[in-house]
């Protein structure tokens, strides 16, 4: 059934009676479009302006400090070493030779006075003050064998020394009864095997007792100037920072890095390396900031990157301080080197 709306519509009284409201026309001005009336939604109600904020100007003292600041971080990016930049994909071999000789191109420019650290007049103070370097420091070797020359000046004397006469001096080196045993039985091996002289030979030094391959190489470097690679504390932790090895055992290392460089540089890379160790890259705190091979270093960073802060890390002639050696050579004096005070000096 079709039911008709009319314009009016109906609601139910209370009474149940139908009212009937008419809408009311209201004519307006031709021409004009009554405007439509819509109720604004929250998004498009006014928002009341916020109270300013007065921003206080910048005092002159603040300026000058803003100032200052942004002086010294530009100083400082200046200074500062740059980090050299990760490597997309591993290093190949033939770009790990050239950046290892590079880096010991670098150090033979900052130490053009690199040397072997212990005071030896031949072959024979060499190698027994090698010996007595095991754990403990070249300086304190250095300032214990001139009593020990003086009177022992060769290994005949020194083969029919009294090992307890040996052992009083020997006491600062530490270990003193194992190295008086071992530097006695290694002068007598000399003059029962060797007629009395050091052999110039790797296969024949490392038959005598005390020394081993890193004592050998150093004796035939420094005292014959055969090449050899000295793989000490230092040369084994700076190798490894700078990734031109991952193993660990000395042998190892020493063939590694040796086939990364010709033979004939092997004994200076080995002073290059152990100075810097010595005098730079520490190992608890390296100066990486005083660093000038910093951006060829993979480890940069490891240490105190501040130039000013790393400066105060540096030691011996890099940091002013005296060096290991009661008789340096004269270059490393000329470079700046003090000499190291004889053993009970003070001040």
């Amino acid at each position: 059934m079709a039911v008709r709306r009319d314009s009016a519509v109906g609601e139910q009284g209370p009474a149940g009676a139908k009212k009937t409201a008419k809408a009311t026309k209201v004519s307006e001005p031709s021409g004009v479009e009554k405007p439509t009336e819509t109720t604004p939604t929250p998004a498009e109600m006014p928002v009341p302006a916020e109270k300013a904020v007065p921003v206080k100007k910048p005092t002159p003292a603040r300026k000058a400090a803003a100032a200052k600041t942004a002086a010294a971080k530009t100083a400082a990016m200046k200074t500062a070493p740059v980090a050299p930049e990760k490597p997309a994909k591993p290093e190949s071999h033939t770009a790990l030779v050239r950046r290892a000789r590079r880096i010991n191109r670098e150090l033979a420019e900052v130490y053009p006075y690199a040397h072997p650290e212990l005071d030896f007049e031949n072959s024979f103070e060499l190698i027994v003050a090698t010996v007595l370097s095991a754990q403990t420091t070249d300086l304190r070797v250095n300032q214990t064998t001139p009593a020990l020359f003086a009177k022992y000046p060769t290994p005949e004397d020194l083969a029919a020394a009294n090992p307890e006469e040996v052992e009083e001096i020997l006491r600062p080196c530490g270990f003193f009864r194992a190295k008086t045993k071992s530097v006695i039985g290694l002068s007598k091996a000399l003059v029962e095997n060797h007629d009395g002289e050091v052999p110039g030979r790797l296969e024949d030094l490392v038959k005598l007792p005390g020394v081993g391959r890193k004592t050998a190489f150093v004796v035939l470097g420094n005292a014959f100037g055969r090449p050899g690679i000295t793989v000490d504390t230092h040369f084994q932790r700076l190798v490894r920072r700078w990734r031109w090895t991952e193993e660990t055992d000395p042998d190892k290392i020493e063939a590694a890095v040796g086939a990364l460089f010709p033979k004939s540089e092997w004994t200076m890379l080995s002073h290059h390396v152990i100075f810097h160790g010595r005098r730079i890259c520490h190992a608890r705190k390296p100066a990486c900031g005083a660093c000038p091979i910093a951006p060829l270093c993979p480890a940069f960073g490891e240490g105190e990157t501040d130039p000013e802060k790393a400066k105060k890390l540096l030691k011996y002639e890099k940091g002013g301080f005296p060096g290991q050696r009661l008789k340096p050579p004269q270059s490393y004096l000329d470079a700046g080197g003090i000499p190291a005070p004889p053993l009970g000096a003070t001040g």
